[in-house]
C-alpha cells in the first residue's frame, strides 16, 4: 500500500489541533487530521461538562479559522469581571477588583462556550471545507527523518508529510515517543464542573472567588446558566462529589450567595485532575507540539484554550508564510520561528497561574489581608488596571496575525 501524501498529518483532533488544521486547509494545504474519539461522542453531553473563556483574540483566531460563526449563537458575552477573596462561613471580602469592559472599549472581553459547542462547530466546518478527518482512528507509529514524517495508522494506512502535529492533550505518546520531556507538578486540587440554571440574569457578569480550598469560579453562560468550575482540595473535592443533587447544590449555595436567586443543576457533574505540565521544547525534527500536548496549566485564570489558539496562530502563520515562499514547512527555521514565539508566553502565563493559585488557596491571615488590600490598589489604579484587562481579552504582546484579526 502506498503512502498518502499531505503537507501536515495530525495526532489528534481536539478543539486546537482541529481549529489548526481548519486554518491551514483554508490557507490552501492539504492536511488529515487523526482522532480516537469519534464527532458524535466529543459532542454528547455526558463527555464533558466544561465550558471555556474565550478571550477576544481567541475569537478572532476562532473566526479566521471559520469557526466561530457555527458558535456565536451559543456564546455568552463577558461584559464585566469580579474578583475577590471569600470563605464558605464568612462570605465575600468588600475588597474586591473589578473589570468593567466600556474602559477599555465595546467589545466584550470574550465569551463563555460550552465545549461540546465548540466541538460542534469545528467538526462541522471541517466537513464543510472537505477537511479529512479519521475519527475514530490512531496513530500507531511516527517515523521521522530529514526528509519527512509518516504516520503509520492502527489500521496500516500510511500517510506521509512534510510535518507531523501532535495535538493529542497533555498525556501525548507522541510527544513521549519523540523523547521530549516534561516539567511540572501535580496540584492537591481537583477541578469539579458543572452548569447551573439560576432565577436572576447574570448580565454576563464572571465571578471568581477565592476560597481557602481553592478558586470558585461562575461563568456566565446562554439562557440563564453559568458555569461553575470549582476547585477544590483532592480529599474535600471527593467527598462533595459523592453527595447528592440535593446536597451538592447546598455546597454551591454556600458558595454562590445569592446574586442570582435559586438555582438548579442543568446537566451532569465533572471533575478533573488539576496540574502544571510543560514540555521541554515544542518541535523535533519534522514534528511540533500544539495546546495540551505542549503545556497545560491550572484553570484559576481560564487561559488554557486561549494559550493553545495562541499556539494554533503562532505555528499557522509561520506554516503559511513558508508554504507561500515556497519554502519547507516542516524545516527547521519555520518550526524554530514558530517556538521561538510562542514558548516565553506559555511559561511566563504558567508561572504566573501557578503563582496566584499559591498566594490565593489558603486561608492565612497576613496573607489574606494583604491580597485583598492589593486587588483594592489594582482597582484603583487605572494604568495598571487597564493593561490587565488588555490582558485579559488576549490583545497584549508579540501577537501574530490571526489574533490580530488580520488575514492569515
Amino acid at each position: 500500500m502506498s503512502a498518502e501524501r499531505m503537507d501536515a498529518v495530525f495526532a489528534g483532533g481536539g478543539m486546537v489541533g482541529l481549529t489548526l488544521a481548519l486554518a491551514l486547509a483554508r490557507a490552501g494545504l492539504r492536511v488529515t487530521v487523526v482522532d480516537r474519539e469519534t464527532p458524535a461522542s466529543v459532542m454528547d453531553l455526558k463527555y464533558d461538562g466544561r465550558a471555556s473563556a474565550i478571550a477576544l483574540g481567541s475569537k478572532r483566531v476562532l473566526d479566521a479559522a471559520g469557526v466561530w460563526d457555527g458558535m456565536a449563537a451559543d456564546a455568552e458575552p463577558i461584559w464585566d469581571i469580579r474578583v475577590a477573596d471569600g470563605h464558605p462561613l464568612r462570605g465575600v471580602s468588600p475588597l474586591f477588583l473589578h473589570y468593567d469592559h466600556a474602559d477599555v472599549g465595546e467589545a466584550p472581553f470574550g465569551w463563555i462556550v460550552e465545549n461540546r459547542v465548540v466541538r460542534r462547530a469545528l467538526h462541522t466546518a471541517a466537513e464543510t471545507e472537505g477537511l479529512p478527518l479519521i475519527a475514530p482512528g490512531s496513530v500507531a507509529r511516527l517515523e521521522r527523518d530529514t526528509d519527512r514524517a509518516r504516520a503509520v495508522l492502527d489500521d496500516g494506512r500510511e500517510i506521509d508529510a512534510s510535518l507531523a502535529i501532535a495535538a493529542d492533550g497533555k498525556f501525548s505518546k507522541r510527544r513521549e515517543e519523540a523523547g521530549i520531556k516534561v516539567s511540572g507538578w501535580a496540584y492537591d486540587q481537583v477541578s469539579m464542573v458543572a452548569t447551573v440554571r439560576h432565577e436572576r440574569n447574570h448580565k454576563g457578569t464572571a465571578v471568581e472567588l477565592f476560597l481557602p480550598g481553592g478558586p470558585f469560579a461562575m461563568l456566565p453562560m446562554t439562557r440563564n446558566r453559568s458555569n461553575v468550575v470549582w476547585s477544590e482540595r483532592k480529599d474535600r473535592a471527593a467527598r462533595f462529589m459523592a453527595l447528592d443533587d440535593d446536597a451538592f447544590l447546598d455546597e454551591l449555595h454556600l458558595r454562590f450567595g445569592g446574586w442570582l436567586g435559586e438555582i438548579e443543576l442543568a446537566g451532569p457533574r465533572f471533575s478533573h485532575p488539576l496540574s502544571l505540565r510543560q514540555a521541554a521544547r515544542y518541535t523535533d525534527t519534522r514534528f511540533a507540539l500544539v495546546g495540551d500536548a505542549a503545556h497545560s496549566i491550572h484553570p484559576i485564570a481560564g487561559q488554557g484554550l486561549n494559550m493553545g489558539l495562541r499556539d494554533v496562530a503562532g505555528l499557522a502563520e509561520a506554516i503559511v508564510d513558508a508554504h507561500r515562499l515556497g519554502l519547507d514547512i516542516g524545516s527547521v527555521a519555520t518550526l524554530r520561528a514558530y517556538e521561538r514565539r510562542r514558548r516565553f508566553d506559555n511559561v511566563l502565563l504558567a508561572a504566573v497561574t501557578d503563582g496566584l493559585l499559591r498566594l490565593f488557596s489558603n486561608d492565612i491571615p497576613p496573607l489574606r489581608l494583604a491580597r485583598d488590600i492589593g486587588l483594592a490598589a489594582v482597582n484603583h489604579l487605572p494604568p495598571a488596571k487597564h493593561f490587565l484587562m488588555r490582558h485579559a481579552m488576549g490583545v497584549v504582546g508579540d501577537l501574530p496575525r490571526m489574533v490580530r484579526g488580520e488575514a492569515l
